[in-house]
């Protein structure tokens, strides 16, 4: 039953404790809530050693599946802050925001945060696995990446990818709303 109603529930976007993420998605999870906390792998470098670490791809949050009438539950889990909200009503993020983040984490690219970026052209994947995902472009050293971002949090996401599988997309032709949209930009 309840695994039938979660498909129905928005997804939400909850802040919590700085480097609490981990510990408070396994204690939502134990509430028996729909929980999505997207994770990269690193190397953190001490000055005595090097350690690889996976860390939260968006730094103090979490994406969480719930029935609004469940808040005062999430809000007393450890850890957990706060939901998203704007003039005290939850802000729901949507679902094409969490799908396109989950089939980057899950296609085996190396997904790291990203500035949140607002302005620039459009690109689109044109082949293989994130073809069809659009998104802003922007050029690192020498490499190439595709920036998606989650507007509501004003954080984004970036993956590396060949410069040949872009193709130019202009605002009439995008299908993603502006919280997936790409730019070319030089940085």
């Amino acid at each position: 039953m309840w695994q039938e109603r979660s498909v129905k529930e928005p997804w939400l976007a909850v802040y919590i404790k700085f480097q609490h993420e981990k510990s408070a998605a396994k204690l939502l999870e134990k509430k028996e809530f729909e929980v999505f906390l997207p994770v990269y792998r690193t190397i953190h470098r001490w000055k005595d050693r090097k350690q690889p670490v996976v860390l939260p791809l968006f730094p103090c949050y979490l994406f969480l599946r719930t029935p609004i009438e469940r808040k005062l539950e999430v809000l007393r889990t450890p850890g957990v802050q706060w939901i998203v909200e704007n003039a005290g009503y939850a802000c729901t993020v949507p679902n094409t925001d969490i799908e396109v983040i989950r089939r980057i984490c899950s296609v085996g690219t190396q997904p790291r945060p990203h500035p949140f970026l607002k302005k620039g052209d459009f690109v689109r994947v044109r082949s293989g696995p994130l073809a069809g995902t659009e998104g802003f472009f922007v050029q690192v050293k020498n490499g190439y990446r595709v920036v998606v971002s989650v507007a509501l949090l004003q954080k984004s996401v970036a993956v590396e990818v060949d410069l040949a599988e872009l193709e130019f997309l202009s605002a009439a032709h995008r299908t993603s709303p502006p919280s997936q949209a790409l730019s070319v930009r030089g940085v």
